[in-house]
């Protein structure tokens, strides 16, 4: 099978009537693409940006992202909250997604032992992905809002990050009283914030120069969870039909 990584620059290429049947994009940057008289039939797309306010994809003709959000936001209810902007509803938004979070942590619960750890084509676990949320947590709340020379936890899992060959793993328990420990920071920040604390000036973590409000860095996490909610829901309904 024929691969291509980052120095390969495909940028503006044209592919004319090749088989790209079962081909598979990781982490790739596909914004743009034109796709005419394409066979995409049983296709499967995960683009978690569509989420963005500005974001669009055309299929024949229609924006089909309203539609997705909608449906999204009926397979998890809360989610449609998730850029509230006042002090009352970023605490209801919150309180929303502590509670998506505890029922897939049942669900999962209630599963074959080793569910949690159990990887689904290569993408993190429940476990790592509870591990990549207390760092997204770490940088956007800790690192950004808080303005924390070292906010991160030794558990955190970075973007794109997997543990050292060799590194102890820690168990589930450990995951979850570091992760535990993250939600309660931001539960209690919420708590207490308000109209002009949610509009003072932050630095995005990636882009000092990209404006940020602490509001903003909420939503970013906020976001992040409603998506990686996803995912390992996702990944556990496929471990369910096995």
């Amino acid at each position: 099978m024929t691969k291509f990584g980052r120095s390969d620059d495909l940028q503006g290429a044209e592919f004319n009537e090749v088989d790209l049947s079962g081909a598979r994009f990781v982490e790739s940057d596909l914004s743009r693409v034109v796709m005419r008289g394409v066979d995409i039939q049983a296709g499967d797309i995960d683009a978690p940006w569509l989420g963005t306010a500005d974001a669009s994809l055309i299929v024949n003709g229609v924006d089909v992202v309203p539609f997705i959000d909608a449906e999204l936001n009926r397979r998890f209810p809360g989610r449609e909250n998730r850029r509230a902007t006042d002090p009352d509803g970023l605490r209801a938004a919150w309180a929303q997604v502590e509670q998506a979070w505890a029922t897939a942590r049942e669900r999962a619960k209630a599963m074959p032992a080793g569910t949690v750890d159990a990887s689904v084509d290569g993408e993190w676990s429940f476990a790592q992905t509870e591990r990549h949320l207390t760092h997204a947590t770490d940088t956007w709340f800790g690192r950004s809002v808080m303005e924390l020379d070292d906010p991160y936890h030794p558990l955190g899992l970075k973007y794109l990050g997997t543990d050292d060959p060799g590194a102890k793993v820690p168990t589930y328990a450990e995951v979850l009283e570091a992760r535990a420990g993250r939600v309660a920071m931001v539960r209690d920040f919420i708590a207490a914030t308000t109209p002009t604390e949610l509009d003072a000036p932050r630095k995005n973590p990636h882009n000092p120069e990209h404006p940020q409000t602490v509001r903003s860095c909420l939503h970013v996490i906020i976001e992040e969870e409603w998506e990686h909610l996803r995912f390992a829901t996702r990944d556990l309904d496929t471990l369910e039909s096995r």
